[in-house]
């Protein structure tokens, strides 16, 4: 019996999905939950966050609008991991350009300041990606 899915996951339309799967995947450490390579569409985990990636012009893409590069424009995705650090240096390692260096940081919650470390990037495609970890 399948796994119960996440009530919401995003779907990306993306250029390339050999690149953005170079970077969500080889990068990010996302794993390919399953894939139709004929459609050019591949479902990607990492712990709780799940995202799914489809290439422009295969399969059955739902386009609202012209699209611009970088895609996503106005949203970032927020993705809560053990450590930032082991990404930073992934990305580093690709001389992946990092959009904001790592920061400590507190938000309140609740009335409660939580603290954590994040840092920001770019997907081939120019999705912005959060990265937090506790702090």
């Amino acid at each position: 019996m399948p796994t119960r899915l996440p009530a919401l996951v995003p779907e990306l339309l993306v250029e390339s999905l050999d690149a953005s799967l170079a970077f969500w995947r080889d990068l990010c450490g996302f794993d390919i939950r399953y894939s139709r390579p004929e459609e050019g569409f591949a479902y990607l985990e990492l712990g709780t966050a799940h995202v799914m990636l489809e290439e422009t012009g295969r399969g059955r893409n739902w386009v609202t609008a012209h699209l611009q590069r970088p895609l996503g424009r106005g949203i970032n995705f927020q993705i809560a991991v053990a450590s930032v650090a082991d990404l930073v240096d992934a990305f580093e390692r690709a001389c992946w350009p990092l959009f904001m260096a790592p920061e400590i940081r507190t938000y309140r919650v609740d009335g409660i300041e939580l603290g954590v470390v994040q840092f920001l990037v770019q997907d081939p495609d120019g999705y912005l990606i959060r990265f937090q970890e506790p702090g």
